[in-house]
């Protein structure tokens, strides 16, 4: 898969997801009449929440919804990243990675447990989660389409996290061997596997946190969902914590601090 690949990286092309910007033409054409990055932030929210029926709704609100209309209401892009800021592997983090397969082609290949061999008890596991009606309803892939595409407009009007192609990110981790596709640890420079979708770090110290090897990667911004700043949310501000598109990636590994 092209998009996985580290030639795709070395030389990004521009993505977009089919047809969202154009079902949404009245979102882009608001945000074109945005002078700053908070009034983008603004609209974008509110439209999402209108669009989707986001807003919380109080308990006086007159309402003819059943208690399954009721349901499809809490599921949200917001939610998901939430769940996916707590853990990864959670049911949050199967819809994302469901998402980025659909879109974009690429298989997951950690989900609590390797996905390796089809089928398996961990395939099914990832597949019941995927497609759980909690989580995966009210649109939510659509949710998801407009996220990215907010994050690509965003990047390219306000120039954030500055104005070339790549970001220099990191990554922790305890154990990446398996990863490994190319290269080596005594070379310090190897070519390793990435799930689907990863979360990386803007600052190298944090990266330490979740683990003694670090890894330094250049990631195309083409690539990213979701970067700090985005959105009026603190669910991954914590970390400085940025989510791409994974695949293969050449890194550069450094142990300790």
């Amino acid at each position: 898969m092209v998009i996985g690949s580290t030639r795709f990286n070395a030389h990004p092309q521009p993505l977009h997801i089919a047809g969202a910007r154009e079902s949404n033409r009245g979102l882009f054409t608001l945000l074109e009449r945005c002078v700053a990055a908070d009034d983008a932030r603004a609209v974008f929210e509110h439209y999402m929440s209108i669009t989707f029926g986001l807003a919380k709704r109080g308990s006086g609100s007159a309402t003819n919804e059943g208690p399954a209309e009721r349901r499809r209401w809490r599921s949200s892009y917001l939610r998901l990243l939430q769940g996916w800021g707590l853990d990864a592997n959670s049911p949050s983090g199967a819809v994302l990675k469901g998402w980025v397969e659909s879109r974009f082609g690429l298989v997951p290949s950690f989900h609590n447990g390797q996905l390796a061999h089809f089928p398996s008890p961990v395939w099914m596991s990832y597949y019941e989660q995927r497609s759980a009606s909690r989580y995966h309803n009210n649109s939510i892939y659509q949710q998801l389409d407009l996220l990215y595409e907010f994050c690509q407009w965003m990047l390219s009007r306000f120039d954030m996290l500055g104005s070339g192609s790549h970001v220099t990110l990191w990554r922790g981790s305890l154990n990446f061997e398996q990863q490994i596709i190319a290269g080596s640890l005594r070379d310090r420079r190897c070519t390793i596997n990435l799930n689907n979708l990863v979360s990386f770090t803007l600052d190298r110290e944090t990266a330490g946190c979740f683990g003694d090897w670090i890894l330094q990667v250049q990631v195309p911004k083409t690539k990213f969902l979701l970067i700090p700043g985005l959105l009026n949310t603190n669910s991954l501000h914590g970390e400085s914590e940025v989510l791409a598109i994974g695949g293969d990636y050449d890194v550069e590994v450094s142990y300790g601090p």
